[in-house]
């Protein structure tokens, strides 16, 4: 429903609320013809906006990490144990399950996961929009939201990683408040805190939706419940010690703003201008109405006011963190135009049209100096080690490992857990000091019980280099020796191989 109006929006010219329906809400043989006719928009268009994720390998680091955890996990690693990262299992896990029913040596079945996931939550909004404000706005939602949802760089908006599958379960939360199933609502959160932390920055509205029902406790309970009992769960089903360092409390220095300040801003500031060029055709809408009614209901604003608390959260504004915001901002644009006369809607959608083959555009035709760098790396060092030789990549590339099809050496996957440059740093707080708290121990006794074959130091002058880690550094000049350079990163081979 729509919040009550702070101004008459009838008086203003060009303006058009509708009042409450008198007619009957439509039976199940309308709701079918309505979906039969638009699934399958939403099918091709998904399809569409997801094509670029098919041009390449695989789009980001991320990709990468979670590539080699999942081949970890299946021989035998035990996550937050011998596979580590700052992040929930849910994801790992479904990368492991994947792997295990189509193979490991491409990412093809998790790119079209990535993409069902797209249209689910495109469904899911559909769904939230047409049952406040009727079959248009729906349909606007839904397109609205696969439209922007490429709004950024590439890298970011295409990568089959943490938000993309955490995303359908913040729509779902919302959707299942909406419809007072506060079980479901929470198991829906859970399910977005354990792809990412900051998924669980939707109870924030659910909650709000909750209160505002009443906030019964047997309705209370069941929200707690379906909350707490999947993330108990997930840590009784790894290590619960593990599960809470490695997800909440093991990420202080990664979180601090200190050090990086201009860096950080920066590159928040650019992620921002891409979404608003994304969401061109949603803003103007928006602000319009605003400045005239209180568009859409409170709990949407929430929805985005914590979404945009969740993007701030670790003061590093990487792109992929603002997919988090699109969600509420494509039900908040559906509700402006849904007011504003009907040539709105149409402007908004052709605007937002263009702006999505902009960077289609983008995503299909540049190319990705990175990955042919890590290619190539993997290339050098497959030639020179065999299948069960293990390797340690001294970088920030994680699918060196993938594509060298070579496992890795420590449970530590990038120099950034073990120097915290992983946090997108540019100087001031890298090195060892600023780990993760106990990973320097861990990984000497793993060089130590079993060193590496080859070492490849890929910082390439960045503030991890070896002469600025001097436990790495004494590791390379007791055991091992330079024997070639691949385009500025340097392949050591071990001593008496």
């Amino acid at each position: 429903m729509l919040a009550p109006p702070s101004a008459s929006p009838r008086s203003v010219p060009g303006l058009r609320v509708p009042g409450p329906r008198t007619e009957p809400a439509p039976g199940r043989g309308a709701r079918a013809a309505y979906w039969a006719r638009l699934l399958p928009l939403l099918a091709a268009l998904a399809c569409a906006t997801r094509l670029p994720s098919f041009r390449w390998p695989l789009w980001s680091p991320d990709e990468g990490y979670l590539a080699v955890q999942a081949r970890m996990l299946a021989d035998g690693g035990e996550l937050y144990e011998t596979v580590v990262d700052r992040k929930p299992p849910l994801v790992p896990w479904l990368y492991a399950g994947a792997f295990a029913l189509c193979g490991d040596d491409s990412l093809l079945p998790l790119k079209l996961l990535a993409l069902a996931a797209q249209l689910l939550t495109a469904v899911l909004l559909v769904s939230l929009a047409r049952r406040r404000w009727g079959d248009g706005a729906g349909r606007t939602a839904g397109v609205l939201y696969l439209l922007i949802s490429v709004g950024l760089n590439p890298e970011d908006a295409q990568a089959a990683t943490f938000e993309v599958f955490m995303l359908p379960c913040t729509a779902a939360a919302m959707w299942c408040a909406d419809r007072r199933r506060w079980g479901a609502a929470g198991a829906a959160v859970a399910c977005a805190f354990l792809a990412k932390q900051t998924g669980g920055a939707v109870l924030l509205p659910v909650g709000w939706l909750l209160w505002r029902g009443g906030a019964a406790r047997r309705d209370t309970g069941r929200l707690a419940c379906g909350l707490g009992l999947p993330v108990l769960a997930a840590a009784l089903l790894t290590t619960p010690t593990g599960f809470l360092f490695w997800t909440v409390t093991g990420s202080g220095a990664y979180a601090s703003f200190t050090g990086s300040e201009l860096h950080v801003l920066v590159r928040g500031l650019i992620n921002a201008a891409l979404l608003a060029a994304a969401c061109a055709g949603i803003l103007p809408p928006v602000v319009r109405v605003l400045r005239i009614a209180r568009t859409g209901a409170a709990e949407l604003w929430l929805w985005l006011a914590s979404s945009v608390a969740a993007v701030l959260l670790g003061f590093h504004f990487f792109g992929h963190y603002y997919l988090q915001l699109m969600p509420p901002l494509a039900l908040l644009g559906a509700a402006a135009l849904q007011i504003l006369p009907r040539e709105r809607t149409v402007r908004a959608l052709v605007t937002s049209g263009c702006a999505c083959a902009v960077f289609l555009a983008w995503g299909l035709l540049t190319p990705r100096p990175e990955l042919a760098h890590a290619t190539r790396l993997a290339q050098a060092v497959r030639a020179d080690t065999g299948p069960r030789d293990r390797v340690l990549f001294w970088g920030i590339h994680p699918e060196t490992y993938w594509l060298a099809d070579r496992p890795p050496a420590s449970r530590y996957l990038t120099a950034g857990l073990l120097t915290n440059y992983s946090g997108g740093r540019d100087g001031p707080q890298v090195g060892e000091k600023y780990a993760v708290e106990g990973a320097w121990p861990v990984f000497r006794r793993e060089m130590r019980r079993d060193p590496p074959a080859v070492v490849v130091d890929d910082s390439r002058g960045k503030p991890f280099a070896p002469d600025r880690v001097p436990s790495l550094r004494r590791i390379l000049s007791v055991g091992y020796a330079p024997v070639a350079r691949v385009e500025g990163a340097v392949v050591y081979v071990r001593v008496g191989r």
